[in-house]
């Protein structure tokens, strides 16, 4: 079997630095031929010759255009970056469709429902949920919330990420982000979408059937698993841990808390509005937010406050289903506007 060469951008970073490992593991399967991160040419890397697979990990709008590129020239692409479908979900939908061999989801919630519906028909599913474990914040009063310093953010109880992922765990802004990327990965409505507090991670996603029967996806929280699954395409032996059921464990599922994740009650009004060039501006507000946290410039309880103007600009800079290059100018006018954000 000839080995899929495989491009990495973003190769510096958790995911494509465990995408290098999961590489290493199966030499004969996976060839790396190209690796690139921010400030190089991501659009020519993610469409050389000698690349037939393009793992997207570059984070926020840095991802779109090597995506599309990617897709355009017939690459498969395994996408880590959520701005990409948060953006421009329309765009790639227009060129693949959802998920398939050709947009293969890396993200452990969006993975764990492909495997999950894999032989399933659209029609027998009744909705799906989303576990979230809350983030680093997950017990702190909400009181006490705009004290919260970026070592504080940081420390998730789970998973071991990049600091801006991490940051929008603490926010729940990465679930939001994951509830659109649903809608386009699945064509599932947003209505049929829940986001379910399960501080375990170990129940990644859940599918609920008409005949009231749930399938869900149970795994350790490694991102070696779903990555592995997205390049390769079948189950074989992983680095990762193993599930162990013989010991004696909690899998406790609630609703999310009213009032404490101000920043995901944002993102879901935002997607729900329709708004495509809106949800563009929010996506590059967030980023300016983050920074602007970790860099020590703004309170985390000013995080919502940039959100809700990045999507104010998005929606007066464009419409329902912006272009690339609208895409682009939103990003470009939204930093400009919020970069000399107030401190605290």
């Amino acid at each position: 079997m000839t080995a899929t060469r495989l491009a990495i951008l973003g190769s510096s970073g958790s995911i494509g630095r465990q995408a290098l490992e999961v590489a290493r593991a199966h030499p004969d399967r996976l060839s790396v031929t190209r690796t690139g991160r921010r400030g190089d040419d991501l659009v020519a890397l993610a469409t050389a010759d000698d690349v037939d697979l393009v793992l997207v990990a570059t984070a926020g709008i840095a991802g779109l255009r090597p995506t599309l590129a990617a897709l355009e020239a017939g690459k498969s692409v395994a996408l880590a970056n959520k701005e990409v479908l948060v953006a421009a979900g329309h765009l790639v939908r227009a060129l693949v469709g959802g998920a398939s061999y050709r947009l293969r989801p890396i993200d452990s919630e969006h993975n764990a429902l492909w495997q999950c519906l894999v032989g399933e028909r659209p029609e027998d599913i009744r909705r799906v949920a989303l576990t979230a474990s809350g983030g680093a914040l997950r017990e702190r009063p909400i009181a006490e919330l705009d004290r919260v310093t970026p070592d504080e953010a940081l420390r998730h109880p789970t998973w071991r990420m990049g600091p801006k992922v991490t940051v929008d765990s603490a926010t729940l802004v990465n679930k939001g982000f994951e509830v659109v990327e649903t809608r386009w990965l699945y064509d599932i409505p947003y209505e049929r979408i829940d986001v379910v507090f399960h501080p375990e991670s170990l129940v990644h996603a859940l599918v609920e059937f008409v005949d009231g029967s749930v399938k869900a996806l149970i795994a350790e929280p490694d991102m070696r698993l779903p990555i592995q699954y997205a390049l390769l395409g079948e189950r074989l032996p992983s680095p990762a841990p193993r599930f162990d059921w013989a010991q004696a464990r909690e899998l406790r599922f609630g609703p999310i808390a009213a009032g404490r994740y101000p920043c995901l009650e944002i993102v879901l009004a935002t997607a729900r509005s329709g708004s495509g060039s809106a949800m563009a501006g929010l996506a590059a507000a967030d980023e300016v937010a983050v920074a602007s946290f970790l860099g020590g410039e703004l309170s985390f309880g000013r995080i919502p406050d940039l959100l809700r103007r990045g999507a104010e600009i998005g929606a007066r800079e464009g419409g329902a289903a912006p272009d690339l290059a609208t895409i682009e100018a939103i990003d470009v006018a939204v930093r400009r506007s919020l970069a000399p954000v107030a401190v605290r």
